[in-house]
């Protein structure tokens, strides 16, 4: 039982699945140029992203015939892409990133652990979740920096447990700059973050 209600408050806590976004997904007609040829939207939220005072969007692509790697899993599936608006009211593509967000065959007997994205006023957060008998969630929120005028890392939380002792959590919080230096959203990559240096300075 114990198990059970811990699954339903994870899913519950969470944004709808990536999945269940594509069914009702609906693009606005500025960002539909951005959806590039040989990709389809699965993820497109609103918000003024560096506090200009101007509504800016992230967006989520995912490629229909993605490279593959030697497992037969999608690589750089999908882009992450934030689209700012300028003064004269027109969107551009400000940043990308290609492993920020998770292949559809990347959370084990769960599938696709694509969780949605969450944005704010300078923020966004990205959600994953999987697993099988071990369950994880991972969360990755960036802010915008205006002295470096980019979206970094300030916050990763990773949590996993066993089925058959959900009580047992294991939950990881690590807030850059302070434990890897500055993380640029263009360069984050959930394989490899943490092995960033330290001495790459402060906000």
């Amino acid at each position: 039982m114990r198990t059970i209600v811990l699954g339903l408050i994870l899913l519950c806590a969470a944004p709808p699945p990536a999945a269940a976004q594509d069914d009702t997904l609906k693009i606005p007609e500025e960002v539909k140029p951005f959806v590039e040829a040989g990709t389809k939207a699965i993820a497109v939220e609103a918000a003024d992203l560096n506090g200009d005072g101007r509504g800016d969007f992230v967006l989520v692509l995912e490629r229909e015939n993605p490279a593959k790697d030697e497992n037969d899993f999608p690589v750089r599936q999908r882009p992450l892409l934030i689209l700012l608006r300028g003064a004269d009211g027109k969107l551009s593509e400000s940043k990308r990133n290609e492993r920020v967000v998770m292949c559809s065959q990347c959370g084990g007997v769960f599938g696709d652990p694509f969780e949605g994205v969450e944005a704010g006023r300078n923020t966004f957060t990205v959600h994953h979740y999987g697993g099988s008998n071990w369950r994880w969630k991972n969360s990755y929120k960036f802010n915008y920096s205006r002295i470096d005028r980019t979206w970094q890392l300030v916050r990763a939380e990773e949590l996993s447990y066993h089925t058959s002792d959900p009580d047992k959590m294991e939950r990881h919080v690590f807030t850059p700059p302070r434990h890897y230096g500055k993380i640029d959203i263009a360069d984050f990559d959930p394989e490899n973050y943490k092995k960033a240096p330290k001495s790459r300075g402060r906000r």
